[in-house]
């Protein structure tokens, strides 16, 4: 069986993105995988984070999980730093890791050329943290998004670089799966930048937490172009005419999350809708987003007036991948001549 280890950072609300980009496809993966699902607060503080908004913004992530449909009978549901693995690992996987690979991750050279402040070796070797999330677990498959495939590239590469090291074939090399059509939803201000929770405009993304008048509210403001619906669809934007999709970042966009939602695909949505024009369109996205996401909005609610439950399932939680991955780094030890208590 598929071993899967995936995790999303507790830095503020989830929003659609999220939802369709991963939890979506995580909730799909339970039932025919064994499953690792974390809340990665250990890269979160690759920034700096108030300690008390830290503790909720974990609790409120978790809930997403449980409320998106990720089953805690069936999937290890956890927090990051609860498990010591993962950094003791990072430290061993450190020792085989170049410089120069870390010195092509694009995403730290974009958040450090940002901020001076953010030159620190956490973020730095936050790649290498992230390959010790994975590894600690010995995962097969890691569902993950365009921008983290580099990272799992590197992780990929660490694991070949300790087998070949060591004379073993101890890790497996991970597989990267993007699922779905929605791997990378975009910011509905505009349709060439990612949804992201940092950005400065909330109308710029769904949160899972926003009722059905926010929704209704957001889509209608969402930007799109003069032109109505295309009625044919291409990935490549090679195609020229207004009827096509090309270079129109913000209808590509709309048409991909609809097609998420109705678990269709884009080729589908143009089909039955190409042609019209867009406010009309903007009103049946509406009315799915909001069948789709109120469910999940009002079971994070209950689950977040019971924080000592979620707190409870994080805690079993994290003693069952802490069973597996201490058996792992003692295995991990005696291989590079390390101590370990048994």
């Amino acid at each position: 069986m598929q071993r899967i280890l995936s995790g999303m950072q507790p830095t503020g609300n989830l929003h659609l993105g999220n939802y369709l980009g991963a939890l979506k496809n995580w909730v799909k993966l339970q039932d025919s995988a064994e499953c690792y699902y974390c809340v990665v607060d250990l890269h979160a503080i690759t920034v700096p984070q108030n300690p008390q908004k830290l503790r909720q913004a974990v609790r409120e992530t978790a809930a997403a999980y449980i409320a998106a449909g990720i089953d805690t009978t069936k999937s290890t549901l956890f927090v990051q730093s609860a498990v010591p693995a993962h950094t003791e690992l990072m430290w061993i996987l450190a020792t085989y890791t170049p410089l120069g690979w870390l010195n092509r991750m694009t995403q730290f050279k974009e958040k450090a050329a940002k901020s001076r402040d953010l030159e620190l070796l956490g973020l730095y070797a936050y790649p290498v943290l992230m390959a010790a999330d994975i590894l600690a677990y010995k995962a097969t498959h890691v569902p993950v998004g365009e921008d983290q495939k580099q990272h799992l590239e590197l992780t990929r590469d660490v694991a070949l670089a300790f087998n070949r090291a060591t004379g073993s074939d101890y890790f497996p090399v991970p597989e990267p799966q993007i699922l779905g059509e929605a791997t990378r939803v975009m910011s509905l201000r505009d349709g060439t930048k990612k949804m992201s929770k940092s950005d400065e405009s909330d109308y710029s993304r769904i949160n899972l937490t926003d009722d059905a008048d926010t929704i209704a509210l957001k889509i209608r403001k969402a930007k799109t172009d003069t032109e109505p619906v295309p009625k044919v669809w291409h990935d490549d934007d090679s195609k020229e005419g207004k009827f096509y999709v090309n270079n129109r970042a913000e209808a590509k966009n709309l048409i991909r999350i609809y097609a998420a939602l109705a678990d269709t695909t884009p080729q589908l949505v143009v089909k039955e809708f190409g042609g019209a024009q867009f406010s009309g369109f903007k009103k049946t996205l509406t009315d799915l987003a909001v069948a789709k996401l109120a469910p999940i909005t009002e079971k994070m609610r209950h689950l977040l007036a019971d924080p000592a439950e979620i707190d409870q399932i994080l805690i079993r939680g994290a003693e069952h991948a802490g069973a597996l991955t201490g058996k792992h780094m003692r295995e991990i030890k005696d291989i590079v001549g390390l101590w370990s208590l048994m």
